[in-house]
């Protein structure tokens, strides 16, 4: 098509046809296109597991924490025949509060044990915004000898503002990870509110990672997870830090003498280390490795796995029905009325819950 401009009207104006662009795909892209990946069948997906097939392993665990209702399906289906594979690793959670370097303790744990041989599995639970629901994953640039280990997965994933789904998930993720020959799992918490509970429920060990020299060193510790932690660690005990490092750990040490004795027989205790410097990472695993000794010896560790799987079966249950009540065809339509209701304070919170729960029951009835 001519350009107006080169009409006689405009004499002295002249513009160019152009070169004919090329079109903007590659021809030859489609011909080399990947084909539509194949969903895996379970027999499939608990075959690879078995055989330690790191990227099977990872879209099983992709189902997993999927909450399409075909794909759970299929995780459960997985996960059930893998059941019997897993149980023969030591579970180690790893809590503290932000900025306390626990993901680059977590390399430095986890490279000195796989030095020893076997296979370290991470899996790191990440917070996500409250605003815009999504997380950055970036754990696993923090392992960076860890993320290019050959006898490593690190797995991050995020909590989604649902830190009980997220932590039903991990417990999932653990009996798959096993399954696939992993006999070091690590669990990292995102380090607030309720995380260290859900994590404490599935591993065998609770490590509590500190800092020192930033104030009060109790300060903000919840008796709760004091009386959790089977194994207290001071980081960044190096340099000018040392003297600072071993003063907190005196006053931790104080602090456990006044909790009552845990369940295990164990006495919780207390190090210092440098995850930076690697110094006294070899004493953290001696202190873990005699803590699996001795509780496997006097019978706690198999007591303590048994009340983990009752513990997951009732949260299961709770999970399950809560779900059904929300998904429920008259609760929802009745939701939106009596949350109205509440707020313009013409029924009281446990007036409208019972309306709704009499409101279900009755519709299960029919």
């Amino acid at each position: 098509m001519e350009h107006p401009e080169n009409n006689q009207e405009y004499k002295g104006l002249a513009v160019n046809r152009g070169i004919e662009q090329p079109a903007s795909v590659n021809p030859y892209l489609k011909a080399q296109r990947k084909a539509k990946r194949r969903t895996l069948s379970v027999a499939e997906f608990v075959e690879g597991i078995l055989q330690g097939n790191v990227t099977i392993l990872s879209q099983a665990v992709t189902l997993v924490e999927s909450v399409k209702p075909e794909h759970q399906s299929i995780a459960q289906e997985v996960i059930e025949k893998c059941l019997p594979y897993s149980g023969n690793s030591v579970r180690v959670g790893i809590s503290g509060v932000p900025g306390a370097g626990k993901s680059t303790s977590i390399d430095v744990f986890g490279l000195h044990e796989l030095q020893k041989g076997g296979k370290l599995a991470v899996l790191a639970i990440d917070p996500s915004s409250e605003r815009s629901k999504g997380s950055i994953l970036g754990d696993k640039t923090r392992m960076e000898q860890l993320s290019v280990h050959p006898d490593s997965f690190i797995r991050p994933s995020p909590s989604a503002g649902s830190l009980g789904g997220v932590a039903r998930k991990t417990r999932e993720t653990i009996i798959l990870c096993e399954a696939a020959g992993f006999d070091k799992i690590f669990v990292e918490t995102v380090g607030v509110g309720q995380s260290e509970t859900a994590v404490h429920s599935m591993v065998d060990f609770f490590l509590l990672i500190q800092l020192a020299g930033t104030g009060d060193e109790l300060q903000g510790i919840k008796r709760g997870i004091m009386e959790m932690a089977d194994g207290i660690v001071i980081n960044k005990a190096d340099g000018s830090n040392v003297d600072k490092a071993q003063l907190a750990a005196t006053q931790f040490r104080n602090a456990l003498h006044l909790f009552p004795a845990p369940d295990s027989g164990w006495t919780p205790r207390v190090l210092t280390y440098s995850g930076f410097y690697n110094l006294g990472v070899k004493e953290i695993w001696d202190m873990i490795d005699e803590y699996i000794a001795f509780v496997k010896e006097n019978g706690y560790f198999d007591y303590r796995r048994n009340e983990q799987s009752k513990y997951w079966m009732y949260e299961a249950i709770n999970e399950h029905l809560r779900d059904s009540f929300y998904n429920n065809e008259v609760v929802k339509s009745m939701l939106a009325d009596k949350e109205r209701q509440v707020l313009e304070a013409n029924l009281t919170s446990f007036v409208a819950a019972r309306n709704l729960l009499d409101a279900y029951f009755a519709e299960l009835k029919k």
